[in-house]
């Protein structure tokens, strides 16, 4: 299953800039960072329950915001890129 997450983060108090790196690092262990904020995570149902869980934890619900888009199992006709970066295909060869 396929979903956007996307999310501003306050750095205006003390805390932001940690719950910005966390929001991010989070992102950054189950998608592909696509914009400055924006990850495209697939991943079954159950993982994905998780990530919102974990996010849900760190975000400040005052201060910031979290946007998820549900793209489901048949994103590939949902998604157009145009533009300076390479779109990447998630369920393709990935070489370390």
């Amino acid at each position: 299953m396929m979903v956007l997450v996307s999310y501003d983060v306050s750095t205006k108090d003390k805390n932001g800039p940690s719950r910005l790196r966390k929001v991010s690092k989070k992102c950054q262990d189950y998608g592909q960072r696509v914009q400055n904020s924006v990850f495209e995570i697939d991943v079954d149902y159950g993982t994905f329950l998780k990530v919102k869980n974990d996010l849900l934890k760190v975000i400040d619900e005052e201060k910031d915001s979290l946007r998820i888009y549900y793209l489901g199992n048949k994103w590939e006709k949902k998604i157009e890129h145009f533009g300076i970066k390479e779109t990447y295909n998630p369920e393709g060869v990935l070489i370390v």
